[in-house]
């Protein structure tokens, strides 16, 4: 499947760039009016500085980095268009989407992401594990390759907490969803409780010319309080979904891609024969 080419951008990000110069602006004023005698921000305890420049801060980021986080790698396109799985998080919403271009046919990617898990394959991301004497496998094993809609996927030693498949469709797409209360607890969506977080994290392979693969990982998300979810989103499920999500693209296109060039390789030389 060929993806269709991404319109341009360039109005679109004027609005951000203009704000993100206004918000550099303002963390220079405090230092430049002190530094010209015009007013004496110590005079107030510093208070109006630290506000300013805390307005600054959080202005360069929800205008000029965080537009960058929520779809990095990702097309307007792949942004914009619908993205399955929505049906799944009953009142969820669009999470972020970045995407990547790997160097191998998605057969040769699916089984990475088929033996995901901490009891398994891990991650490919941060190995926050390796104290516990575990790391990301560094190859497809093949007796990990079954799974089907109802598999868990545990995200913690004990298995306490884990992504459970619920959209499956080899070498195209994997769903995973987890379901838990503000206490970490996992719940039956069937019945949520009053307050609790409702995530689908899903991976779509998109075949291109010359055996490459689009992944594209994007998801949905309901969290109770409502009200809560935008700054929770905000401050901490975007930034580290960045963190985690761009490292397992590095960890993913790696092993996908050496695995494929080793098996290329050994055909050539079986052909050669």
């Amino acid at each position: 499947m060929r993806l269709a080419k991404a319109p341009s951008t360039r109005q679109g990000r004027a609005v951000p760039t203009i704000l993100l110069a206004l918000s550099f602006l303002a963390l220079l004023l405090p230092i430049a009016t002190n530094r010209l005698g015009v007013v004496r921000w110590e005079w107030f305890i510093g208070t109006p500085a630290t506000l300013v420049s805390v307005l600054g801060l959080v202005g360069v980021y929800a205008f000029g980095v965080r537009p960058m986080l929520v779809r990095w790698g990702a097309t307007d396109e792949e942004v914009q268009r619908p993205y399955p799985g929505a049906e799944i998080i009953a009142g969820g919403t669009r999470g972020t989407t970045m995407a990547i271009t790997i160097n191998a046919q998605p057969s040769a990617v699916w089984p990475w992401l088929a033996q995901m898990g901490v009891d398994r394959a891990i991650w490919y991301t941060w190995d926050y594990w390796r104290p516990w004497g575990r790391r990301s496998a560094e190859r497809i094993h093949p007796e990990w390759q079954e799974i089907q809609i109802g598999h868990r996927m545990p995200s913690v030693p004990d298995g306490s907490v884990w992504w459970e498949v619920a959209a499956l469709e080899p070498e195209r797409f994997l769903g995973l969803r987890m379901s838990v209360d503000l206490r970490g607890r996992r719940f039956d969506p069937g019945t949520p409780p009053r307050f609790y977080s409702d995530s689908l994290w899903a991976f779509l392979l998109e075949e291109l010319p010359g055996g490459r693969t689009r992944l594209v990982v994007s998801g949905y998300w309901a969290f109770r309080p409502r009200w809560l979810q935008g700054i929770v989103g905000f401050l901490l499920v975007e930034p580290s979904t960045w963190i985690m999500q761009t490292r397992q693209f590095t960890g993913l296109k790696r092993r996908a891609e050496r695995e494929a060039q080793r098996i290329g390789a050994l055909a050539g030389s079986g052909a050669g024969r």
